[in-house]
């Protein structure tokens, strides 16, 4: 439902120290996400996208400022509570797609479910109905090693829908992709707006652009809305 506050950034800060040098990735950020937003971040290599995606997905913390997400202050929270967080809140999908070598397909998709104890008939289900959503049935029982990029791609979008996540973060999903398969990335972008999920994705392909409600883009440390 529109018009509910998903996500507040007040004046969000991140720096790391490297070689006793700081370096300053995040300078009082700030963003307002409605939900049912689909948002689209660019901004040149080593901007601060996928900080700003961890930090959003409670996997890092700023270094100050205040970020809330689905009335949650992530920058105070403990590490349980921000586990818990991300595993019934959000769905990851990677930049390296990030899945478990040693599991299938099917074990993959079905991982965060059993991290958060679903009975084993839910989960089942639920991994029958994202293998037929996702084009990936007779991939079931293969291991990533033995998938294509774009069948690795959709394994991850898969696995970060297998809790229904109100909020999905997105980090260049088309960025190792030809054009063929991207064009299916695009597609599967297209259906989950119209299930109302908040989506923001950190990416540089126009078509991704073009689908997204907003359009930002991350300038030293800040973000601002060239496009509009």
């Amino acid at each position: 439902m529109k018009g509910k506050t998903a996500i507040v950034a007040s004046d969000v800060k991140k720096h790391y120290v490297l070689g006793g040098e700081e370096i300053s990735v995040l300078k009082d950020l700030s963003l307002e996400v409605e939900v049912g937003d689909f948002i689209s971040i660019s901004g040149a290599s080593g901007s601060g996208k996928t900080t700003l995606l961890n930090i959003i997905g409670g996997i890092d913390k700023p270094s100050d400022g205040k970020i809330m997400v689905f009335d949650t202050d992530l920058g105070t929270a403990d590490e349980d509570s921000l586990a818990e967080f991300r595993s019934k809140s959000v769905g990851f999908v990677f930049q390296a797609y990030n899945l478990i070598s040693t599991l299938t397909v099917s074990e993959n998709i079905a991982f965060p479910m059993e991290w958060t104890r679903k009975p084993a008939d839910h989960i089942q289900k639920r991994v029958a109905e994202l293998l037929n959503a996702f084009g990936l049935r007779d991939r079931a029982d293969h291991f990533p090693s033995q998938l294509s990029g774009g069948e690795q791609q959709r394994v991850a979008f898969a696995r970060a829908l297998s809790n229904d996540p109100p909020l999905l973060l997105v980090d260049e999903p088309t960025g190792n992709l030809d054009e063929k398969t991207s064009a299916k990335i695009i597609q599967i972008l297209k259906d989950l707006q119209t299930q109302r999920k908040t989506i923001i994705v950190a990416t540089h392909d126009q078509q991704i652009f073009e689908l997204a409600s907003r359009r930002m883009c991350l300038e030293d440390g800040r973000l601002v809305s060239p496009y509009e």
